[in-house]
């Protein structure tokens, strides 16, 4: 195999990966909706730092109850996540159509839509102090992050 080829059937496979991802997580989104909610609202209202044993933080002033906001911010995340899914199986579609260069516009696109929610996610969370009892969702946010830079950097390698 030629390395121009293996190099297009890597970015084939982390653009379909990409792609199928956000569709994912858009999907379940959808799906679940109402968990979603919970989830986020869980987060806001800092009930993890409720729980025995109970962390005493100032921080605790920020909690936030209203079932209104969480579907809001639900709504923001889910706006972001199918506008890049949408971006991604475009940029997908010219990228198998016609190289690299064709979609990658779409492919950063649907990047920066991912670094949207997943930054709006990070810094919410940081706002509500998930670092203190919820540090997995901090580390899933953090890692997601980084992966979205690394598809970034390998998809855009020859323009930097």
């Amino acid at each position: 195999m030629q390395l121009q080829h293996s190099i297009w059937l890597f970015h084939a496979i982390l653009a379909t990966g990409l792609a199928i991802w956000l569709t994912l997580a858009a999907i379940n989104n959808l799906h679940a909706f109402h968990g979603s909610v919970w989830a986020i609202g869980n987060t806001m209202r800092m009930d993890p730092l409720r729980q025995d044993p109970t962390i005493q933080t100032p921080l605790l002033r920020r909690a936030l109850t209203s079932l209104t906001l969480h579907r809001l911010s639900l709504g923001v995340v889910l706006a972001l996540q199918l506008a890049a899914a949408i971006a991604a199986w475009t940029g997908l579609a010219l990228f198998l159509g016609g190289g690299l260069p064709a979609g990658l516009p779409w492919l950063n696109l649907a990047l920066c839509a991912m670094a949207a929610f997943l930054l709006l996610m990070h810094l919410g969370g940081l706002w509500f102090g998930y670092w203190i009892a919820q540090e997995g969702l901090q580390t899933t946010h953090l890692v997601l992050l980084l992966w979205t830079l690394a598809l970034f950097f390998t998809f855009n390698a020859q323009r930097t």
